[in-house]
Order: C-alpha cells, then sequence, then structure tokens
C-alpha cells in the first residue's frame, strides 16, 4: 500500500509596489486648515474619496486625543488616511493608520554626486503615449515629463516627476512636478481641467479663468502661486 503523497505547501507570494499618495500638513489653528479642505472638496466633490492620504504632523503639537479626532474628522469627509509621519510612535494607538518612514524626500541636493551609470542602467526621464487616456485612467511617470499625443478624458489622471504636455484636449486632473520639480509646467491644446497642480499647488476647474476655457493654455509655478494663462 503506498503511502499518501503529502501535497506541497505553497509559500506565499510578497511583492513590493509604490504608490503616489497625496500628503497632508495639517496646521494651526486645524479647525481652519479643515474648512480649506471643506472648501476643495466644495470645489471638486469626491476628490479625495478612495485616494491614499498620509498625514504629516511634523508642523503641528497634538495630544493622542488630538490626532483621533483629526482622523475621525477626515473620516467624516471621506478622506482615507494610509499613514502618520512626523510624530512619536508612543502617540498613535493600534487602531490608527501605521507610522511610515522612509517616504521619498522632495528635496533635491544639487550638489550630491552623482552614480556613474551606463547607457543600459539609464532610466528613461521621458514617457510619451500615443493614444488619449481615458475616462477613469491613471498615468503616473515619476521619472519625469509626460507627453501625451491626444486628449485626456474626464475623470482621467496623469502624475509625471517633470512638465505634461498634452497636444489635445485636457479634461481631467494633471499633477506636475510631483517630486518637488518647481520648474515643471502643464502645456495642452484645449483646457478644461479638473485640476492643475504643481508641486502641490493647484487649482480646480472653478479657478481657472473662463476665458481660458477650449484654448490653448500653460500652467507654470510663480513663487508659490499657480499662473495659467493663453498659450500663444
Amino acid at each position: 500500500m503506498e503511502a499518501a503523497v503529502k501535497p506541497q505547501r505553497q509559500m506565499v507570494r510578497l511583492r513590493g509596489r509604490s504608490y503616489v499618495a497625496f500628503v497632508f500638513t495639517p496646521t494651526v489653528p486645524v479647525q481652519d486648515w479643515l474648512h480649506e479642505i471643506d472648501a476643495t472638496i466644495a470645489r471638486s466633490p469626491g476628490f479625495f474619496a478612495g485616494r491614499p492620504v498620509v498625514i504629516d504632523l511634523s508642523s503641528v503639537d497634538l495630544s493622542q486625543s488630538g490626532i483621533g479626532h483629526l482622523l475621525t474628522s477626515l473620516q467624516d469627509r471621506n478622506i482615507r488616511v494610509l499613514g502618520i509621519e512626523g510624530v512619536e510612535e508612543a502617540r498613535l494607538t493600534p487602531m490608527m493608520p501605521p507610522l511610515l518612514s522612509g517616504g521619498r524626500s522632495c528635496v533635491i541636493e544639487p550638489n550630491a554626486p552623482k552614480k556613474a551609470e551606463t547607457k543600459a542602467d539609464a532610466k528613461p526621464t521621458s514617457l510619451l503615449l500615443e493614444t488619449p487616456v481615458r475616462s477613469g485612467q491613471t498615468v503616473i511617470f515619476p521619472e519625469g515629463d509626460v507627453t501625451i499625443l491626444g486628449s485626456v478624458g474626464s475623470g482621467a489622471e496623469v502624475v509625471a516627476g517633470g512638465s505634461i504636455h498634452v497636444y489635445g484636449a485636457l479634461r481631467g486632473r494633471a499633477m506636475a512636478g510631483v517630486n518637488g520639480r518647481t520648474s515643471a509646467r502643464i502645456y495642452c491644446q484645449k483646457i478644461e481641467a479638473e485640476l492643475l497642480a504643481i508641486d502641490g499647488f493647484y487649482q480646480t476647474a472653478d479657478d481657472i479663468d473662463e476665458a481660458l476655457r477650449g484654448k490653448p493654455a500653460q500652467a507654470w509655478l510663480q513663487g508659490n502661486t499657480m499662473r495659467i494663462t493663453a498659450l500663444n
């Protein structure tokens, strides 16, 4: 009689994966900061719904109960917090989102020595898309510029470490300079965007001059202010 063969145990497969998350940095008074969040939601309902958010508490000094109240206030606004940074772990409870560290810094050190790399090792610094970005699709390219030879549909999202070029209508969301590149710009042949952002500074559809709608336009940063003008 043959011995029963034990089924081979399958090893759990673990994979690493990175995501782009919004980083909120509350300021005091926190209630006024929450009012600013409410104003953003009023201009663009559902903008934060279902999107990962990290809370950076380095600019405020909140007690454990204060942090809990802040998290509840954000949850009431349908803002999902996946992690917290900038605070001692002792101030967090097991029921709160985990303490995160090691996020990519937005500070660029121009004098830092660079490791020599061969052509085979070099990563592409631009992404070219020859098809439109349709509603519900997300394009993320933190390494550099993104060029789209079509349109970006309503509800679509384009995220780039550099500039964004859209050779068609821009109806969705475009976020350039996400790694702190303040010189990044956004260009499009027809501006109907739901949101434009460069290095975290943004304008929603209601903020864009009505006279520019449907026309070629560009967006860039002037200090801490986003400027949007006609593209001649």
